[in-house]
């Protein structure tokens, strides 16, 4: 989907959504975002990262989840927006993440928090504003006015296709 593509008014619901679509929501700094919830597999503390040599930036490393292998993705990073990780006195870190499938392969999100589940309804999903950064733009389908804030809504699949061919 091409960037003029997500400024169009939206049309067929995605699949597994009827009039209303559930997120998780998760925030990055002070925005809100919203993952749809069919897409959420887990959410977890990680805490133990082996980080990957030469891997792109946005990629904090591999975990075991439940002997699996999972990429830890930063969504802070993926966003733009810079990233500090935090140690304590054993130089150990705890991270929020969100467990997510993609193309057969386990990531987590690492995100600043974990909101609600919310349930919206369809009509109230508008298209991207034409002044959102453009790295946000790529990684997002839409956005929902709440009371007090904005919900940009994720597209997981372009959030997740990263270009490790790039990286090797």
């Amino acid at each position: 989907m091409t960037a003029t593509d997500k400024n169009k008014p939206l049309g067929a619901p995605p699949p597994g959504f009827g009039d209303s679509l559930d997120y998780v929501t998760v925030r990055i700094g002070d925005q809100l975002l919203g993952l749809p919830i069919g897409r959420v597999q887990d959410v977890f503390i990680a805490n133990r990262i082996t980080t990957v040599p030469r891997a792109p930036g946005e990629i904090v490393g591999l975990l075991n989840l439940r002997g699996r292998v999972v990429t830890a993705i930063c969504l802070r990073r993926r966003l733009g927006r810079p990233a500090p990780l935090k140690f304590d006195a054993q130089g150990r870190t705890e991270l929020t993440a969100i467990g997510i499938e993609h193309e057969g392969e386990a990531f987590a999100l690492i995100v600043d928090a974990v909101g609600e589940v919310i349930r919206l309804d369809r009509s109230t999903l508008e298209p991207l504003p034409v002044h959102l950064d453009r790295v946000w733009t790529a990684l997002a389908m839409g956005v929902h006015r709440l009371s007090d804030q904005l919900l940009v809504v994720l597209d997981l699949d372009a959030v997740l296709d990263l270009d490790l061919r790039a990286a090797a």
